[in-house]
């Protein structure tokens, strides 16, 4: 939780809001790894790519 609490500071802080939506895709593509991995809903994952 300390790290967010810290990345948020800098963000705000630096003026950085230009990587929010970068970082917001790398956790919406890891969560979509996570999924792909041997689950049930993974045939429906490679349809979309």
């Amino acid at each position: 939780m300390g790290f967010l609490i810290e990345l948020w500071q800098f963000l705000r802080i630096r003026k950085k809001f230009w990587l929010l939506p970068i970082l917001f895709m790398m956790v919406v593509f890891g969560g979509l790894i996570v999924l792909s991995q041997g689950s049930a809903v993974a045939p429906f994952i490679y349809t979309l790519f």
